[in-house]
């Protein structure tokens, strides 16, 4: 008898209750922007569909009203509103208006995640996997043997640690290369690049690169930040090319390295000139960290594009927010310099009075990238060994709601995009 109780209540939370929906609204009202993603997510997971409504209520997420769903969202810490239908039906219809800019996505399928990272890789050393991780989505580490190895296709969505795709140990060498940890990071990394067949880490790192151009070319989507835009680009640009000085790899540059590089090949980037010294933590000109040193914490803010949500869908769901000017951050590649950007490359925030754009976005082949400046939206000046950000005090982050877009956006894939 309890049995047969308790399997009619599983049903019953099982069932969506009829004639309602849940809202989960993502203006200011929300009291865990960073959470209610991961309410998305785990919805999606369960092969319910969620209307994604662009620049309604900052955002908003529409959901059949199933209890558990409802529990879900009590539990963390999610707000919700249970709507009738025929107030939904008034949402969208209000949405539909065409002198309104909004829209509706619906979102259809969890992606698969990965995260290129080390195996000395922790969750708070990476804003992407720190929102993962507080947000509870799940994803999967893999580096370079995986990569080499083929695994990209596997997955819908890649993130790159900020990582140095240069093979020059992310310009560390002046402060660090007598640290335990540097050296450490050196002798792993010549020792991996020897157990894949590789003569150099750099050449290693290029192979890496040219998988991960593959994989977005065949339909896959690239999320990076901080060091992981620019010196993948930077690689990119130099296949054929030895851009590393002795101390990185034994042997000088090419000749004419500089000459040699192959804008062409390069996402996001084009003129831009290389900085050879080992000495200066800074791998080219693109990286506009000097600039917004200047200006300090105070008066360091970029601000999102208003894009039509009719028309230009896909950057209208990357920027997604109840801020339009988002707080700015630092990191070893903190903004890019505007002039060296490649003008099919559509720029989503920037610091216009500086000169400099912090979210770029851009397609390639059948697949998209986005570049994130900067390394913690919520630590303005990470350094190596600090500690780990509680997001627990940052859950209405606009600047982390970014990275989340990017993470939901593969979920609407599929529907074919205005243009």
């Amino acid at each position: 008898m309890r049995s047969g109780l308790l399997l009619l209540l599983l049903l019953a939370l099982a069932l969506p209750v009829r004639a309602t929906k849940l809202l989960i609204p993502m203006d200011g009202s929300q009291r865990d922007h960073l959470k209610a993603y991961g309410v998305a997510y785990w919805v999606l997971q369960r092969d319910v569909a969620i209307d994604w409504l662009l620049n309604y209520r900052g955002g908003s997420f529409l959901i059949d009203h199933y209890k558990t769903i409802e529990q879900e969202c009590t539990i963390r810490g999610v707000t919700y509103q249970v709507i009738a239908d025929g107030q939904a039906s008034a949402i969208l219809g209000e949405i539909a208006d065409p002198e309104v800019n909004m829209e509706v996505v619906k979102l259809e399928k969890a992606p698969k995640i990965a995260v290129y990272a080390p195996e000395s890789f922790q969750p708070w050393d990476d804003a992407v996997a720190l929102v993962m991780e507080y947000a509870e989505i799940p994803y999967d580490r893999i580096y370079d043997p995986q990569i080499i190895a083929g695994v990209l296709p596997q997955y819908d969505w890649l993130h790159l640690h900020h990582e140095d795709f240069t093979g020059q140990y992310g310009k560390f060498y002046r402060a660090y290369r007598n640290a335990p940890w540097y050296i450490a990071m050196v002798r792993e990394s010549e020792e991996m690049a020897r157990q894949l067949g590789f003569a150099k880490v750099s050449q290693m790192k290029l192979a890496v690169a040219l998988r991960i151009r593959d994989y977005v070319a065949g339909g896959g989507f690239l999320f990076t930040m901080c060091s992981g835009t620019d010196s993948f680009d930077i690689a990119l640009s130099a296949e054929g090319v030895d851009i590393c000085t002795t101390e990185f790899d034994g042997d000088p540059m090419s000749p004419g390295a500089q000459q040699n590089l192959d804008f062409n090949k390069s996402f996001a980037f084009k003129d831009f000139k290389l900085v050879t010294d080992p000495m200066i933590y800074e791998f080219s000109d693109i990286d506009a960290t000097e600039i917004h040193a200047r200006i300090g914490q105070t008066r360091d803010f970029f601000t999102l594009f208003d894009f039509s949500a009719k028309w230009d869908i896909v950057p209208t769901m990357l920027c997604q927010s109840h801020e339009q000017v988002v707080r700015g951050f630092m990191g070893q590649t903190t903004a890019f310099r505007k002039d060296l950007v490649k003008p099919n490359v559509t720029v989503m925030g920037e610091n216009k009075a500086q000169g400099t754009v912090k979210y770029i976005h851009g397609e390639f082949g059948m697949g998209q990238w986005t570049f994130y400046g900067g390394h913690d939206p919520e630590d303005y000046q990470h350094m190596v060994g600090d500690p780990p950000t509680d997001l627990s005090l940052h859950p209405n982050s606009a600047g982390y709601r970014l990275i989340l877009n990017n993470i939901l956006f593969p979920a609407a894939r599929k529907k074919k995009q205005k243009t």
